[in-house]
């Protein structure tokens, strides 16, 4: 037997004949549920800002000073 033959014997061998779609459906499954679970992390930071505006509120009026100078470093 020559290396070709052996080549082609092996590949014939591995040859597969399925369903390719039910094979990886897995894969877009599991690709989903990170998704969904990303989604989830970041819908509950949703309004955390708001939840605590009390404690926002009392820092400005203990620091009416840092008020003026608020921003991103623009003055």
């Amino acid at each position: 037997m020559t290396f070709a033959t052996i080549v082609a014997l092996a590949a014939s061998e591995a040859e597969h004949h399925g369903n390719v779609q039910a094979e990886t459906f897995i894969f877009g499954v599991i690709a989903f549920v990170v998704f969904m679970a990303l989604g989830l992390v970041t819908m509950s930071y949703r309004n955390v800002a708001n939840r605590h505006s009390h404690k926002a509120e009392a820092y400005a009026k203990a620091h009416p000073v840092d008020q003026a100078q608020a921003g991103h470093g623009h003055h």
